[in-house]
């Protein structure tokens, strides 16, 4: 199946189908299959915030299929003098970019951009506040799907700063959708009922481990809480981290996430980000291969509507 998608900015706007067709097409990516967009096609990366993976994720991915890559600056744009973010687009779009891929603080930025009659560009969410991040979400899911072959049943614990995570509801969301059963843990003052209960259960780490096949862990997002003199990492550790004792609890075939950066032996124990049981290199390697298939689909869909920036 041929997925053709205009924008990719929220995996609740993308069918089930769509997202197994992607999943498999960036498993095949993997395993050696290629692709070349054929006509020349730019895409501008635009990030906001600050970015490591996420980023050159993308660019390698670009680049990989033919793509040529405009790198964004915000440091030194007319961002500085003011410009907005709608007009910073704009600009690109007049140029002559196919896809922006943007990263920016603001929940739903994106919203005014895809309803815009003037812009000509689609658009791919690299992740917007503690809204969604749809490219790590892709990822986990093409992790989980290499590594247990399927989704229904699972158990995936996602835990830690739940409140902040765009990685938690981009993911809860399909997990629940493609049949796994969801729990939660981490600081209470972290865990909203109201939006959380719906996907999943919240249960201590402790009554976790011993139970769950995935444990997908949480960076501590210290630039998103404030002022935090009361944040200790070794008390945050011992209580809501995956140190040693709890990572041999786990069941023989169980995998541990984490997004990534890691704040080492605050949500993970620094000795086991490359454990045996630890997935974490491999959700880096899968989001090139991932990030091809998103970027795979949008040129789908503008070479079937033939859209020209």
């Amino acid at each position: 199946m041929s997925v053709k998608l205009k924008h990719i900015v929220s995996i609740e706007d993308i069918s089930t189908e769509d997202i197994l067709g992607l999943i498999d097409r960036a498993i095949a990516f993997k395993r050696g299959v290629k692709m070349n967009v054929g006509a020349q096609t730019f895409v501008a990366n635009m990030f906001f915030e600050n970015s490591t993976r996420t980023q050159y994720s993308f660019e390698v991915a670009e680049k990989k299929i033919g793509c040529e890559v405009v790198n964004f600056n915000a440091q030194a744009s007319s961002v500085q003098k003011g410009e907005t973010l709608y007009d910073t687009v704009l600009t690109f779009s007049s140029l002559g970019i196919d896809i922006a891929v943007i990263r920016h603080p603001e929940d739903k930025y994106y919203q005014e951009l895809i309803d815009s009659k003037t812009l000509k560009c689609s658009f791919i969410n690299g992740g917007d506040g503690s809204g969604q991040h749809p490219s790590q979400c892709l990822l986990d899911m093409v992790t989980i799907k290499e590594e247990f072959g399927h989704f229904k049943g699972l158990k995936v614990a996602i835990v830690g700063d739940l409140s902040h995570s765009r990685v938690a509801r981009s993911n809860m969301e399909l997990l629940n959708r493609l049949g796994a059963e969801v729990y939660f843990s981490g600081p209470l003052e972290w865990y909203n009922p109201t939006e959380f209960n719906k996907y999943g259960t919240y249960l201590p780490i402790d009554d976790l481990v011993e139970k769950v096949d995935v444990m997908m862990m949480l960076r501590v997002q210290h630039e998103r809480h404030g002022d935090e003199t009361s944040f200790s990492k070794s008390v945050y550790h011992k209580q809501y981290g995956l140190t040693v004792e709890r990572y041999e609890k786990m069941k023989y075939h169980s995998i541990v996430m984490h997004p990534a950066p890691v704040n080492r032996d605050v949500e993970i124990d620094g000795e086991l980000v490359e454990a045996l049981r630890s997935r974490i290199a491999a959700q880096m390697e899968n989001g090139v291969f991932t990030r091809m298939a998103m970027l795979e689909a949008v040129i789908n869909y503008r070479s079937e509507n033939l859209i020209q920036a």
